[in-house]
This record gives C-alpha cells, sequence and structure tokens, in this order.
C-alpha cells in the first residue's frame, strides 16, 4: 500500500466498508487503512469511536452526516489537496450505498483526487 506523504501530491480517499453486525468481521486491509490515514471522516463520530477503540486505533475522526455533508466538504478536500489520506466510513456497511458521502466523492473526483473503496468485510472474502 503507498501511503502519500504531505507535500508529495494529493492524497487518497478512502471509502471504508465497516461491519454491519460484529466487529471482528472488519477486513485486516480495511483495519490497516484506517490506522494509516490521518483523519477519519465518519457518519457518527461516537459510534465509530466504538469501532476505532476495539481496533486500537486512535486518530482525529471528523463528523460527516446529511445535515452537514455540503459544509465539510471543502475542509477534506482542503486535507486531501495538501497530502494527507482520508477515510470515509458509515455506521455499518459501505458508505454511499446509503449513507452519506455523495458529494464528498463528487467534489474529490472533480479535483481529480484518487477514490480508492476497501473492502471491509471478512465474511464477503470468505463466500
Amino acid at each position: 500500500m503507498q501511503v502519500i506523504k504531505p507535500g508529495d501530491g494529493p492524497g487518497t480517499l478512502y471509502i471504508v466498508a465497516t461491519p454491519i453486525g460484529n466487529l471482528e468481521d472488519l477486513s485486516p486491509r480495511a483495519g490497516k487503512i484506517l490506522s494509516s490515514v490521518a483523519v477519519i471522516a465518519a457518519e457518527d463520530t461516537r459510534h465509530s469511536g466504538r469501532l476505532l477503540q476495539h481496533l486500537g486505533i486512535s486518530k482525529p475522526l471528523i463528523a460527516l452526516h446529511d445535515h452537514n455533508e455540503r459544509g465539510r466538504v471543502q475542509g477534506i478536500v482542503d486535507r486531501l489537496l495538501a497530502g494527507a489520506d482520508v477515510a470515509l466510513i458509515s455506521d455499518a456497511g459501505t458508505p454511499l450505498i446509503s449513507d452519506p458521502g455523495y458529494v464528498l466523492v463528487r467534489d474529490v473526483r472533480a479535483e481529480g483526487i484518487r477514490v480508492s473503496p476497501i473492502l471491509g468485510h471478512v465474511r464477503w472474502l470468505q463466500r
């Protein structure tokens, strides 16, 4: 996995799927991404904080939900343009399916910043 350091060009926005039930179902790659990014944009920081605590990950969280997404997008885009990697997670499942993130991904893509989806569920890998 390539981690872009600030000053080396834009970072990457990772769209990370999270477990719908058991926290142990998070894929190892998803855990690695969450531990390597500079900041995590989360639908509900309290809910996501429990997942991160379970994984032993301490990262800054930015609340990104239906009521504030339009106002928060530019700050996240600015972080990405400065070279920081950012992860987007929702309460459970894959962001953008029925969760916030559309505006963020649209604006990130318009800036030419890389967006990378990360499979998050071990059970999907076992089928």
